[in-house]
């Protein structure tokens, strides 16, 4: 695509957003946009997508600093390229990935936070720890929200709210957490893909959970500790931030029922088979 063919597709509220909080301006698109791509050129090992959409994500994130924008580039395809076990073989035809898809292990709500931000429920512990892998969750995981965000531009603009539902955790899913994963997910999430982690909602969380959770914080920046919430069985204090409009009614919304969003992204991400086999080139030469 080229540079000059980058329009600004969204509502003019996402535009002023965009403009005052992510220092974005259209003067700056064809400059910072070619800046990256030549750039990219430099850096052939990281195989790198260098559309101007894909190029505007990252900009974003970056708060259109170019030094910052490169660097998560960076960190983004080394990761794709460094961690098979979660951007290898991701057929979502393949038996495991259905069986965690009909879970519904990570699932993207159709209706943003009055901020208009994304809002996804990670259903942490509704898998059978002897049975599936911690790698395979996180590898639907990230398949489902990079579809998301590739069909979603004004999720690379507002960010996204995570919610981690912790309903029936036990021994054997906490032991699956290894300090390893939960680094390459902090790591992930801080500083690779391009979106903004807005805040990290834990419910039904269990009296421990915090001897897990500051694993979690020690990989985390000052910034993104502040953003992690931890909530019992009582929602209140998550109904401020998400309204229950905005959430299925198994968790206390009027926002339908979670089933319903569990076969759409089933069949959502069934479908696009050919666009994730296609994106698994995309990732750094080690």
């Amino acid at each position: 695509m080229e540079i000059s063919k980058y329009k600004f597709v969204l509502d003019d509220h996402t535009k002023n957003y965009a403009k005052e909080c992510l220092n974005e301006d259209e003067s700056k698109y064809n400059r910072c946009i070619e800046e990256i791509q030549k750039w990219l050129k430099t850096q052939p090992q990281l195989h790198a997508k260098a559309d101007v959409v894909n190029i505007v994500r990252f900009l974003r994130c970056g708060k259109f600093d170019l030094d910052r924008t490169k660097n998560r580039i960076n960190e983004f395809y080394t990761l794709k390229g460094s961690t098979p076990e979660w951007y290898a073989n991701r057929d979502p035809t393949l038996p495991q990935l259905q069986h965690l898809l009909d879970l519904g292990v990570f699932v993207p709500l159709l209706k943003k936070d009055p901020n208009g931000r994304l809002v996804v429920i990670i259903r942490a512990a509704i898998h059978d720890a002897k049975k599936n892998e911690q790698n395979d969750i996180f590898k639907i995981s990230t398949m489902i929200l990079e579809l998301a965000v590739e069909r979603d531009e004004s999720i690379s603009v507002y960010g996204i709210m995570a919610i981690i539902d912790l309903r029936g955790i036990g021994f054997g899913h906490v032991r699956q957490l290894t300090p390893g994963i939960i680094r390459k997910a902090v790591h992930s999430w801080q500083s690779c893909y391009p979106l903004r982690p807005k805040g990290f909602d834990f419910i039904n969380a269990p009296s421990y959970i915090n001897v897990v959770l500051n694993i979690f914080r020690q990989f985390m920046t000052t910034k993104l500790k502040k953003r992690v919430h931890v909530h019992g069985s009582d929602f209140s204090a998550l109904y401020k931030t998400i309204p229950q409009d905005v959430l299925p009614e198994e968790y206390g919304g009027t926002n339908g029922k979670i089933q319903d969003l569990i076969d759409y992204w089933k069949t959502e991400v069934t479908n696009a088979r050919d666009w994730f086999i296609e994106d698994e080139k995309y990732k750094a030469e080690l």
